[in-house]
């Protein structure tokens, strides 16, 4: 069902302008509503992956750094209307212990520009919004990776320019 309900957006928008932003304003509460849902359910179920892995591990591994850019894994798909793996990073930050406001303000971020901007397409473009989208699908599938090269770059150079709090090494 991926995309199908972006195109609902888009659809509703482009034939009726006035409830445009309302149906925007509505997808961004239930994704936010199922995401936070899946996250809880993530996080509670998570027990046997509470512990600490072993030092060195893939599992450590992947902790580590997901804790340092996970989230700009959440964000990229929750931003791009394309279809991207959403859900099992939504779990990952769940189970491996994302705080709650953190997950919640980078999805809604994503989500609200996602789908007002869908909703300001329709509204401007009209019934040509889906051709529009079809057509400069590669140039939104490149922006994304670039937006995440920037994240990561972002996260890389914070890390090394912030000091670390006093009594961590």
């Amino acid at each position: 069902m991926a995309g199908v309900f972006d195109a609902m957006l888009i659809l509703i928008s482009a034939k009726n302008p006035a409830v445009a932003w309302l149906c925007a304003g509505m997808a961004v509460v239930g994704s936010m509503v199922g995401s936070t849902i899946l996250f809880s359910a993530a996080r509670s179920g998570s027990g046997r992956f509470a512990k600490q892995p072993e030092p060195g591990t893939r599992a450590a591994r992947f902790r580590s750094w997901f804790r340092r850019y996970g989230l700009v894994t959440v964000f990229i798909p929750a931003l791009m209307p394309i279809p991207m793996p959403l859900k099992l990073f939504v779990i990952s930050a769940g189970v491996l212990g994302t705080t709650f406001r953190q997950f919640i303000s980078v999805l809604l971020a994503a989500r609200i520009l996602r789908y007002f901007g869908e909703a300001w397409l329709g509204v401007q473009l009209g019934m040509q919004s889906t051709d529009f989208l079809k057509a400069h699908v590669v140039h939104f599938s490149v922006g994304a990776l670039v937006l995440a090269a920037l994240l990561i770059g972002w996260i890389k150079w914070r890390d090394a320019n912030v000091p670390a709090p006093a009594g961590t090494s």
